[in-house]
C-alpha cells in the first residue's frame, strides 16, 4: 500500500528534500507551493496526510488548517504542520487550529519520518494493516490474495490495485482521472478509457455468477465501491 502525502511548502529545496525522503519511505508524493492552491488540490484528490508549512504565500498554513477542519469532507485529514515558528505559543496555535502534530524547523529528517508514520498509525490505521475487509470481500496485501465469501478470486496486478484503492475509499465516487492518478500514477501516459477496460475485468472476476456487482457506475462522475454483504 502506498500512502499519499501532499506537501504544502514554498521552499523548493525543502520540497525536493522532503519528496526524496518520503518516496524512499514508500510514500506517493505531490506538492503545492502556494497557500491558495491547497484546498483546490485537496478537492482533486484527498491525501492520506498533509504536510503543511505555516508561512505559505497568499494563505497561511494556520488558516488552511482551520478551513480543513470546518469542511466535512476534509475534517479527518491528518495534518502535520512544518514551520520555523517554534515558540510554545506558536505550537499551541497550530495544534488549536487542528494540526495533528507540529514540527519546528530546522528538523531531523529521520524524526520527521517517524512522526509522520506515528500520525498515520493513529489516524489511518488501515495503512498499517496487511488486510482490508469490506463486507464479504477480503484483500490481503501481504500475499496479494483476494477472496469473496471465502472463495479466492484471481486478479491481475492492475485489477488488484484498482480493488485496493476502491476498498480504501469505500462508498466514495472516484472519477476516471482520480483512478488513473491513484493506480497508474500522475505521470503515466494512459487514456481514461483504459480505466473502463480494467473496471470491466475487475467486475467480471469479482461478480462471478449471480453475485451482486461491487462497482457502482455513477453517470458523468465515475465509479464507487459498494461492499457486498457476507
Amino acid at each position: 500500500m502506498q500512502p499519499f502525502v501532499l506537501i504544502a511548502e514554498d521552499e523548493h529545496s525543502l520540497v525536493e528534500l522532503l519528496s526524496y525522503n518520503l518516496e524512499a519511505e514508500g510514500f506517493r508524493v505531490d506538492a503545492v507551493m502556494d497557500g491558495s492552491e491547497v484546498m483546490a488540490r485537496l478537492d482533486e484528490e484527498l491525501p492520506d496526510l498533509l504536510l503543511l508549512d505555516w508561512m505559505l504565500p497568499n494563505l497561511s498554513g494556520i488558516e488552511i488548517c482551520r478551513q480543513i477542519r470546518r469542511k466535512t469532507d476534509f475534517r479527518n485529514l491528518p495534518v502535520v504542520m512544518l514551520t520555523a515558528r517554534g515558540a510554545e505559543d506558536d505550537r499551541i496555535r497550530g495544534l488549536d487550529a487542528g494540526a495533528d502534530d507540529y514540527v519546528p524547523k530546522p528538523f531531523s529528517v529521520n524524526e520527521l519520518m517517524a512522526r509522520l508514520r506515528a500520525v498515520l498509525r493513529r489516524t489511518r490505521p488501515i495503512l498499517a494493516e496487511q488486510r482490508i475487509v469490506r463486507g464479504a470481500i477480503e484483500l490481503d496485501l501481504g500475499t496479494h490474495k483476494v477472496t469473496r465469501n471465502g472463495e479466492e478470486v484471481h486478479l491481475g496486478p492492475t485489477e488488484f490495485r484498482l480493488l485496493q484503492h476502491f476498498m480504501e475509499h469505500a462508498g466514495r465516487v472516484q472519477s476516471r482521472g482520480q483512478l488513473l492518478d491513484a493506480v497508474w500514477g500522475r505521470d503515466a501516459e494512459v487514456e481514461e478509457r483504459t480505466v473502463d477496460v480494467h473496471i470491466r475485468r475487475l467486475r467480471k472476476a469479482m461478480n462471478d455468477g449471480d453475485a451482486p456487482d461491487i462497482i457502482r457506475t455513477v453517470r458523468s462522475a465515475g465509479y464507487a465501491f459498494e461492499a457486498p454483504s457476507p
